[in-house]
């Protein structure tokens, strides 16, 4: 295949290509061959661009990583200041000085304020980033501030940097404001209450009631993270899903509550939902009432990846839940399952057989597995979908002894076990295995393929000797032989 033009070496400021070497500089010795060889300053102009474009916006992202390439020369940094968009050129401050010393040497270029990254020994050396960072939002020139990355905010600068927020800053597209141990408040014009160009949002720990307004002037949002919400920044699933009716753009949606928390008296759900076409990542974190009344006004066709978390409750009934999932194609093709327990919660995750994260994940919280397992089962009814199709299953445990009750009742297991219809392999760590392969034999004879019918083998963590069958999976072992169904028991290492 031919270079392409654009690529070949030339002479001048021109981009017409020119002839290569012929055969016979190729066979040149090697002192011969230096008339040939070429610098990057013999490329035209489009390809250095092309070139330059690359490593600004490569990985990791160099916000300032242009500075470089117009300290090399005159003609790169003419190339570079001549195309601010096609390299996205913007002006990473990080409060080490009052930012009018950097907009005073460069173009006029966006600023991105970034703080809360830096090392102590950095902070030692610029005492005042927090003051200057808080001047740079003060400014008259906060109009060219379009990023915000505020991680950490120390107790001492909130209200000054809310403050200094109120205002609009018609550029914003990126506002990140995560706030330890006490909440802050916003107020309600915060942004002057209007962020049409916002297209990230990532707020924690934050109590801001003027909320709905700002999100509904930000239609053009792509990311919404509303993490470790407190008890005063309460938001309803109405006023949320009124929000989320005008996101079209939106792909990922994070809410999560530091606590429990819903009224008494729920409305009914809406007639009509909002569809949310470019929605792929939902991170939730609540009770289920809550969800459940969010999920009732939202469609969501495109969903790849579902995060569940729910505060421990006596009776879930999550239909939305259940039909948001059986409307997402992308979860049909996954085939495996895992169950791990642990002192604080019990976790069901849904994989692909090649993927090592899981496309659906539900977590509910609860320390007595007597609760957890329960749980779970009432989620896992025989309405949720895609259990009848899964075909591995592992149940594992990150618990101590003292987690693990010998009057643990079997039913709980085999409920759980109940809507696992298709599931040929059961993988089981070695602190589980016993209590579910005991909960197994219990079973009638009549009955021992009621629950795992096309169960084909058994994986055991850590069992020994190797020739063995381990006493409390003999009996169920047996039953199903003599039904016709046999499994096969295996050793995991471990």
């Amino acid at each position: 295949m031919p270079w392409p033009e654009s690529l070949l070496p030339y002479t001048g400021r021109s981009s017409t290509a020119i002839a290569g070497p012929s055969q016979a500089s190729l066979e040149a010795s090697p002192c011969e061959h230096r008339q040939y060889r070429v610098t990057i300053n013999t490329l035209p102009d489009e390809a250095l661009l092309e070139i330059f474009h690359f490593y600004v916006n490569g990985w990791p992202i160099r916000t300032n990583g242009w500075h470089k390439l117009v300290h090399v020369c005159q003609r790169w940094r003419h190339i570079v200041f001549e195309s601010p968009r096609r390299l996205s050129l913007q002006l990473e401050y990080t409060g080490n000085s009052p930012m009018s010393e950097m907009l005073d040497v460069w173009p006029a270029l966006p600023v991105v304020i970034r703080q809360g990254y830096t090392s102590w020994k950095v902070l030692e050396s610029y005492p005042d980033s927090w003051g200057n960072v808080a001047g740079a939002l003060e400014s008259e020139r906060h109009h060219r501030i379009c990023e915000i990355h505020l991680p950490v905010i120390p107790t001492s600068y909130r209200q000054r940097l809310a403050a200094a927020m109120q205002k609009p800053f018609p550029e914003l597209t990126f506002l990140r404001l995560w706030v330890e141990d006490t909440a802050t408040s916003l107020p309600d014009s915060f942004l002057g209450g209007s962020a049409p160009l916002l297209r990230h949002l990532s707020l924690s720990n934050c109590a801001f009631p003027g909320l709905p307004k700002l999100l509904l002037s930000s239609n053009q949002l792509v990311l919404l993270r509303l993490f470790d919400i407190p008890d005063s920044g309460y938001i309803s699933p109405q006023d949320l899903g009124t929000a989320l009716s005008v996101m079209f753009r939106l792909e990922t949606l994070g809410v999560d509550f530091r606590s429990p928390r819903y009224p008494a008296s729920r409305p009914p759900p809406p007639l009509t939902r909002s569809v949310l076409p470019a929605l792929t990542d939902l991170y939730l974190c609540g009770v289920y009432e809550y969800l459940e009344d969010l999920l009732a006004q939202i469609e969501a066709p495109l969903l790849k990846k579902l995060e569940i978390m729910f505060f421990m409750d006596l009776d879930f009934a999550v239909p939305q839940l259940h039909r948001l999932i059986g409307q997402a194609g992308s979860f049909k093709s996954c085939n495996n399952a895992s169950v791990s327990t642990s002192d604080r919660a019990i976790q069901f995750s849904i994989f692909r057989v090649t993927d090592q994260s899981p496309e659906l994940s539900l977590r509910i919280s609860c320390r007595e597995l007597d609760g957890q397992l329960s749980s779970l089962a009432q989620v896992c009814s025989s309405t949720f979908p895609l259990l009848s199709t899964l075909v591995h299953l592992d149940i594992a445990d990150g618990v101590s002894q003292s987690h693990w009750k010998d009057d643990t009742a079997a039913t709980q297991w085999l409920e759980l076990l109940d809507p696992f219809t298709a599931v040929k392999d059961l993988r089981l760590s070695r602190q589980v295995a016993p209590h579910v392969c005991r909960a197994l034999k219990e079973l009638a004879e009549e009955r021992v393929t009621d629950i795992l019918p096309a169960l084909q083998n058994v994986f055991l963590s850590g069992m020994q000797p190797l020739n063995s069958v381990p006493k409390y999976i003999e009996g169920f072992v047996a039953a199903r032989q003599l039904s016709g169904h046999p499994v096969a028991v295996h050793r995991l290492g471990g």
